[in-house]
């Protein structure tokens, strides 16, 4: 039987599944690996952003250590599915793996099968995962992890899925899990806690420090997004990076968890407090007191086709920098990164001429012990670093901060 840790590896919830494209992987002798991808616009089952973004939250929220049951969550109803092309094996199988900073354990087989091969070793150990309604069982191997050129990790733990929800027809065969190693709890049977991809590669000396940076861009660019393992891509960031150090409030002191204050116009809305940043979140989420002073603000009232608050052109027009204080820096929203793009407001259900705010509530109020998760809409427009060794994450403007493209 397993913990309810076990419950915490939580995976990406809601709406535009992502074809992945890698350009080649790189590491030009500096201790890094960088994997790119592209996203790929692709509506499937489109309901609420909002609400599976909360179902997701609930999922991570903890009381005492342990998850709540009464959880419904889908893998696939994700805003922002980034997936990237990694082999396993020897021959190796290539196997396309949603990139998810809120869980941490690797598997595969949800579409494509494993098939064991000359580096594949059977631990007898069972894998169980579970994401509120869908969730992940198999058993697991230690095998060889590759990521192009030759960039491999040796004995890497990967649970095989003998069975999986939420996954099919995506296009999707796992995930690449590159939360902290603490999430591992209870996922695997006989073992405490498992090594991450980015352990891996730190310990075997493929990279030079367990530091993971992501460059997300907007889903309307064709440009590449990019996950540098080792460090972070200087090329695409635009400032100085500032780190958090992660913290020691629960629940969020169990994710990439740090404490920020947001000021809207220069008036608090929410006061320091703890929360995370998470790939597999669509919106910003804010506790409910911050949120009602936030739509006060704003002007904007509910859309009952979206779930998003839907403001005028006026209302628009009118919006203030929406300011994330965290530390000693402040990194702001001008007013078009606080609205869905317009161009894919079909996707969503919504009108072609109307502009709707990507700021929601996260259900509870202010004081939970996570009050907020900063999710796509705050990563397209900021550099993000995850440090397993400092226990930190940093931040730092690309190009895309200050893009008026939404």
């Amino acid at each position: 039987m397993f913990p309810y840790r076990a419950l915490l590896a939580v995976l990406p919830i809601y709406l535009l599944a992502v074809g992945a494209t890698p350009v080649n992987p790189t590491s030009g002798g500096t201790g890094k690996i960088t994997l790119g991808f592209v996203a790929r616009l692709n509506a499937i089952g489109i309901s609420s952003i909002a609400d599976a973004d909360r179902a997701r939250i609930k999922c991570m929220r903890v009381k005492g250590g342990h998850i709540k049951r009464d959880v419904s969550v889908n893998v696939t109803n994700s805003a922002v599915l980034y997936a990237a092309q990694v082999s396993v094996g020897s021959p190796p199988t290539e196997y396309t793996l949603l990139v998810d900073t809120g869980s941490s354990n690797m598997w595969v087989g949800a579409n494509k099968s494993y098939t064991p091969t000359s580096t594949s070793y059977y631990t007898g150990n069972t894998v169980y995962v579970a994401y509120g309604s869908g969730n992940f069982s198999g058993v697991e191997y230690t095998d060889t992890v590759s990521f192009g050129n030759g960039l491999t990790i040796n004995q890497q733990s990967i649970g095989v899925a003998t069975q999986s929800q939420s996954l099919s027809g995506t296009g999707i065969d796992g995930v690449l899990g590159l939360g902290p190693a603490d999430l591992t709890q209870g996922t695997v049977s006989n073992i405490d806690t498992v090594p991450t991809v980015v352990d891996n590669l730190y310990s075997q000396g493929m990279i030079s420090s367990a530091v993971l940076g992501i460059y997300f861009v907007p889903a309307s660019d064709s440009n590449s997004g990019e996950l540098t393992f080792g460090g972070y891509d200087p090329s695409v960031i635009t400032s100085t990076v500032h780190y958090a150090p992660i913290t020691d409030t629960s629940s969020s002191n169990l994710f990439w968890g740090y404490n920020q204050s947001i000021t809207y116009g220069g008036k608090t809305i929410l006061p320091n407090s703890a929360g995370t940043v998470d790939t597999g979140t669509t919106l910003i989420l804010i506790a409910t007191d911050a949120f009602q002073t936030y739509q006060s603000a704003t002007g904007g009232v509910m859309d009952n086709a979206t779930g998003l608050l839907r403001i005028t052109p006026s209302q628009y027009n009118n919006l203030q920098t929406l300011s994330f204080h965290i530390g000693t820096q402040t990194y702001d929203l001008i007013p078009n990164a606080q609205i869905w793009p317009r161009s894919l407001n079909y996707a969503i259900g919504g009108s072609s001429g109307s502009i709707y705010l990507v700021v929601h509530d996260i259900g509870y109020p202010s004081g939970s012990g996570l009050d907020f998760t900063n999710g796509y809409a705050f990563l397209e427009r900021y550099y993000s670093i995850y440090d397993t060794t400092n226990a930190c994450v940093g931040f730092a403007a690309i190009r895309y901060t200050n893009s008026t493209s939404n």
